[in-house]
């Protein structure tokens, strides 16, 4: 494994990490702001990103797509299984694909990055960090594992777009923001790959559509713009 070599030493020179200065970060950011800040999310999400500098900064935005990717999916078990406990109703819920469960049971779910524990918001945390990790995914394989980092890319984007379809999230610029990263930062990460995996099925059945959607403004239930999920993810996913 390239990153593993490169992190212990070999093929371009051993990477200097530091814990400490990694978990400052992680507090920092996730302290100081979020959803209570009175700071616009684009906003937010400038600022952290520019807090996440160099290869600490990428291992603390790395850290935090996946902990929202598990923290995601421990929250999705969680509701299955209490709907089957009050319901006798079970669902199956795959991390490789999302939208089967979602299709089931959409009325029945919570849209689970809305309220993770880590207390990262979607449009501003998690945001940030889609940004640095795009942004340096040449670099990324000298602080981790790519191969699972972008599986929890796709997940996340899985939710993003399904909670628009199923859960009942208005899709509006912060949102919208929040998906072109997370399409343009999965698809410079399998660039910087040696064997990228293959495209994950909730992503090839977006892909199949040329639906434009309907975008707000944050703040008011005017429409700004429009978006189109699957030409995006094939103009960048598929170069």
């Amino acid at each position: 494994m390239r990153w593993l070599q490169r992190l212990l030493g070999g093929g371009g020179g051993r990477v200097e990490l530091d814990p400490g200065r990694q978990q400052a970060l992680l507090r920092d950011v996730q302290h100081r702001y979020g959803a209570h800040p009175r700071i616009r999310f684009p906003e937010q999400v400038e600022a952290v990103a520019g807090m996440l500098t160099g290869d600490d900064g990428l291992a603390v935005a790395a850290r935090i797509m996946s902990q929202v990717a598990d923290e995601a999916h421990a929250d999705l078990q969680a509701q299955a299984l209490d709907i089957h406990r009050r319901t006798g109703r079970r669902l199956l819920v795959n991390r490789r694909n999302y939208r089967p469960l979602w299709k089931e049971a959409g009325h029945a779910l919570r849209w689970p990055l809305a309220a993770l524990p880590c207390g990262f918001h979607p449009y501003a945390q998690l945001a940030a960090a889609v940004a640095v990790v795009g942004s340096q995914a040449p670099r990324l394989d000298r602080v981790t594992d790519p191969n699972p980092l972008v599986t929890h890319v796709f997940e996340v984007l899985d939710l993003t777009t399904a909670g628009w379809e199923y859960g009942r999230v208005r899709i509006d610029t912060d949102s919208a923001s929040l998906a072109v990263g997370l399409i343009s930062t999965a698809g410079q990460i399998l660039a910087a790959m040696d064997d990228p995996p293959r495209l994950p099925p909730a992503v090839r059945e977006l892909m199949r559509r040329n639906n434009t959607l309907g975008v707000h403004d944050p703040a008011s239930s005017r429409m700004v713009g429009g978006f189109n999920p699957g030409a995006r993810m094939r103009e960048l996913l598929l170069a």
